[in-house]
C-alpha cells in the first residue's frame, strides 16, 4: 500500500489521516493550526507544522499526496506541491472540482493528479471533529477525465476503498452541477433559514423544533468553509438558485391567489420518496475493465447512473448499479 500525506488536518482531512492509518498504511500530514498540529501529534499521529518537508517526504516515499485545504488556500500550496512533490500521485477532497482541476493543469501540471471529493461532514470543524468511521459507507467521487491516467485512478480509489467509502468515477463538470443541487443549495436554505427564524427573537428559538433544527443543521458549519465550496462552484450554483428561487415564487403565487400549496409540497414529498427509492434500489454488479479502451467511458457512465465502484480486482473495477 502506498503512503498517504494529507495536507490540511480539518474535519475531512483529519479523519482521512486516522481512517488511512487504520487500514494499515503509513501516514503522516500538515497543517497551519499549531494547535491542531499538537493535538494530533499527541494523539501519536505523524504531523507537522512545516507542509513542505511533508511534501519533500511524500516525495522521496513516493506518496500519495492529499489535498485538504479550503479552495482559496489550493492555489499556494499546488506551488509548493509543483516545487517539492511534483511527480508524486495527487488528489485532493476540495467539494468544488473544475476549480480544482483549473488550479492542478496551471499550477502542478507535472503531478498525476485525479480529482475526489468525499460526501461526509459534520458541522463541526478542525483536528478534534475528525472521526476514523467518517467516511464508513459513504460516497466519494473520483475524478475521470479525459487525461487521466487509469493506474492512478485505481490507487485513489483504493485508498478510498481502504478508508471505508465507495467510488464514484465522474467528470468535474457532472460533480459540480451535482454538488450544486444536494450540497451548496441545501447550505444556503440553512443559512436563510437559520436568519429568518433568529429574527423571531427568543420565542421562536424557544419553540424550534425538530424540522427547525434538521433544516438548519449545516447552518452551524464554518462560514469561511460554506463560502469557499458555494462561491467557488458559482458558475454551477447560479442556474441552480434561480430554479429554486423559481419554484419558490411560484409557492409564493399560489398561496397568495388560491392558497394551496399543494403542488410544491407533493413536489417535495415526491423528492423525499425518491432519495428513500434510491437507497433500497436493488443493485446489479457490474465489472469494468480498466485496460480496456472505453473504460474511461464505462466508469463515467456507471458514476452517472448513479453507481458506484465497491472493489478492484487486479485491473478490473467491481462496481454496482440500480
Amino acid at each position: 500500500m502506498r503512503d498517504v500525506c494529507v495536507i490540511g488536518l480539518g474535519l475531512i482531512g483529519g479523519s482521512l489521516l486516522r481512517a488511512a492509518a487504520a487500514s494499515g498504511r503509513t501516514v503522516w500530514g500538515a497543517t497551519v493550526s499549531e494547535v491542531d498540529a499538537d493535538a494530533a501529534s499527541r494523539g501519536g499521529y505523524d504531523v507537522t507544522t512545516d507542509a513542505e518537508a511533508a511534501l519533500q517526504r511524500a516525495a522521496s516515499a513516493d506518496a500519495i499526496v492529499v489535498i485538504a485545504v479550503p479552495l482559496p488556500a489550493v492555489e499556494n500550496l499546488l506551488r509548493q506541491v509543483a516545487q517539492h512533490a511534483s511527480h508524486c500521485l495527487l488528489t485532493d477532497v476540495v467539494s468544488v472540482k473544475g476549480p480544482m482541476l483549473d488550479a492542478v493543469r496551471r499550477r502542478a501540471p507535472y503531478t498525476r493528479y485525479v480529482g475526489g471529493h468525499p460526501m461526509a461532514g459534520t458541522s463541526r470543524s478542525g483536528w478534534l471533529a475528525g472521526d476514523t468511521m467518517l467516511f464508513r459507507d459513504a460516497a466519494w467521487v473520483v475524478g475521470v477525465e479525459e487525461e487521466t491516467d487509469l493506474t492512478a485512478w485505481a490507487e485513489v480509489t483504493r485508498l478510498v476503498l481502504d478508508v471505508g467509502a465507495h467510488a464514484v468515477p465522474l467528470p468535474a463538470d457532472s460533480h459540480d452541477e451535482t454538488v450544486a443541487r444536494i450540497s451548496h443549495l441545501p447550505h444556503l436554505f440553512a443559512a436563510i433559514l437559520a436568519s429568518v427564524g433568529a429574527q423571531g427573537g427568543p420565542l421562536a428559538m424557544s419553540l424550534a423544533a425538530g424540522s427547525f433544527r434538521d433544516g438548519t443543521r449545516v447552518a452551524g458549519s464554518s462560514p469561511d468553509l460554506v463560502r469557499a465550496m458555494t462561491e467557488g462552484n458559482r458558475d454551477a450554483l447560479l442556474p441552480i438558485v434561480d430554479d429554486a428561487l423559481g419554484r419558490l415564487g411560484a409557492a409564493r403565487g399560489s398561496l397568495a391567489s388560491t392558497g394551496g400549496l399543494a403542488a410544491t409540497i407533493n413536489a417535495g414529498h415526491e423528492g423525499a420518496l425518491a432519495l428513500e427509492a434510491t437507497r433500497d434500489a436493488a443493485r446489479s454488479g457490474v465489472r469494468i475493465d480498466l485496460t480496456a479502451a472505453d473504460a474511461r467511458e464505462g466508469l463515467v457512465a456507471l458514476g452517472e447512473r448513479g453507481g458506484r465502484i465497491t472493489g478492484l480486482d487486479g485491473a478490473v473495477a467491481l462496481g454496482e448499479v440500480s
